[in-house]
């Protein structure tokens, strides 16, 4: 199929979803980076404070990478492009990193109690949606 193929209602909807979703990613990227503040963190669980302090540098970047990277798949999957395919990857790719660095590297569950899962879980299923809804849109030819 090509590119001319006319997407579903369902595709701009999953679209901006997903834009919405990523700009969320980086608000929180934001706010936990740059407008992180020593009386913010009072207000945060020490634990929390804690893992955030003994983080690495890199993680940072990796982060950036995965939301800032999902936000621009996203606005290239609602223009159509194809490249949002290997975007959507990238950030995926950078989201297992820094998720299985915090649950496994940091001892996310150890620290902060089991609840503490269920947000890295989210959105690592939601990446894979991204990315796999993505590579759909491709082989359908909603995007080329």
């Amino acid at each position: 199929m090509n590119a001319t193929t006319k997407p579903n209602t369902a595709f701009w909807i999953i679209g901006v979803l997903a834009l919405l979703w990523n700009l969320i990613g980086v608000f929180f990227w934001v706010s936990e980076h740059c407008l992180m503040t020593e009386e913010i963190k009072a207000t945060l669980p020490p634990e929390q404070v804690e893992m955030m302090n003994n983080a690495p540098t890199w993680g940072m970047y990796v982060y950036a990478i995965a939301v800032f990277g999902g936000v621009l798949a996203s606005v290239l999957l609602l223009m159509r492009k194809k490249l949002a395919v290997a975007l959507f990857g990238i950030s995926l790719l950078c989201i297992l990193i820094q998720m299985g660095y915090w649950i496994f590297g940091m001892d996310l569950v150890g620290v902060m109690g089991p609840k503490a899962i269920i947000m890295p879980l989210i959105v690592i299923a939601i990446a894979i949606f991204e990315y796999f809804y993505s590579k759909g849109a491709a082989r359908n030819g909603w995007i080329g």
